[in-house]
């Protein structure tokens, strides 16, 4: 983990047992395994101002991973009995994996439903990928969801994240699912200084414009992330905190989810214990599911202002 020694968290996040006043450290156990995550690989299409993982057209730091390295750990859930009922990508642009569309038909041909994090941009929208996608929701129907990268409801404030014109390409890739009956939900940013309903409502607003048949008032459909910035003073957990903010370890992510990521030179995947963690050494658990059941602290400004304080959940 970086050097929490500067900064607004001095001192903070460097014991994973004690906070920095000496008390003791809130941890989370894997009480029941709803979704896993796979890190498809961190290579993206388009280079966003505030990326969390730092995708990029160049960014190779997490490779592809495979479709048979899918089907291992896909076979670790059932030896390990985990009661997952979920199994979700996330990028990098998880289109620009040349075995995207195998990784999800194996998935799919599990009985899982599954969950694309995606752009929609031209990676999702090359002949290959859509009529791979069009044969698995005939196939499956009903199972497959792609949340759609929509970081406002605005074009020209989503376009100075994302890039100019990004915001018109991504309405093509969703206008597309829209008219192949696909089941999209939208992933956003509160970081534009509008109100949750404030911004609930323009997102009401964009998808009935045009015919989107998501709900902006369902939190799990219309996900608004939070600002996640480790320069940010927040305070550390601690194992008071659950009873002072009257909220469970079972309702913070790392309970009920883990994330498998290849990273560059690496034989075998790693499993981490964190959606937003994939370069902290600290929150790999193991290469395999049965090491990743052991307790996960709260180690990181992440934990306390994304997920504890944020209320925050990357699953639908």
């Amino acid at each position: 983990m970086k050097d929490m020694d500067t900064g607004a968290n001095a001192g903070k996040f460097c014991d994973p047992f004690t906070t920095a006043k000496g008390e003791a450290r809130a941890t989370v156990a894997l009480t029941k395994p709803e979704t896993l995550w796979f890190n498809t690989g961190t290579l993206c299409n388009i280079e966003c101002v505030n990326c969390y993982i730092v995708s990029s057209p160049s960014n190779d730091a997490l490779v592809y991973i495979t479709a048979d390295e899918v089907r291992d750990y896909l076979d670790q859930l059932t030896a390990r009995d985990w009661p997952v009922t979920e199994i979700a990508f996330t990028g990098g642009e998880p289109f620009m994996n040349p075995q995207m569309i195998d990784i999800l038909e194996t998935s799919l041909a599990r009985g899982y439903d599954v969950l694309v994090l995606t752009n929609a941009m031209r990676p999702m929208m090359r002949r290959s990928m859509k009529s791979g996608l069009v044969r698995l929701n005939e196939a499956y129907p009903g199972k497959l969801t792609l949340r759609i990268s929509v970081d406002h409801h605005r074009a020209e404030l989503h376009d100075a994240e994302r890039g100019a014109g990004s915001f018109a390409k991504t309405l093509e890739g969703m206008t597309w699912l829209r008219d192949n009956g696909f089941r999209m939900a939208v992933a956003g940013r509160s970081v534009f200084g509008d109100s949750d309903a404030e911004s609930r409502a323009g997102y009401a607003a964009f998808y009935a414009e045009y015919s989107f048949d998501i709900d902006a008032f369902n939190p799990g459909m219309t996900v608004l992330f939070p600002e996640m910035d480790e320069n940010v003073e927040v305070p550390e957990i601690t194992t008071a905190c659950w009873g002072i903010l009257d909220k469970s370890p079972d309702a913070v992510m790392c309970s009920s989810s883990r994330m498998v990521v290849k990273r560059k030179g690496a034989a075998k995947p790693a499993v981490l214990a964190c959606t937003l963690l994939p370069y902290s050494p600290e929150f790999e658990l193991g290469e395999t599911l049965a090491e990743a059941e052991r307790d996960v602290a709260l180690n990181h400004p992440h934990c306390a202002k994304f997920c504890v304080l944020g209320g925050a959940s990357c699953s639908a």
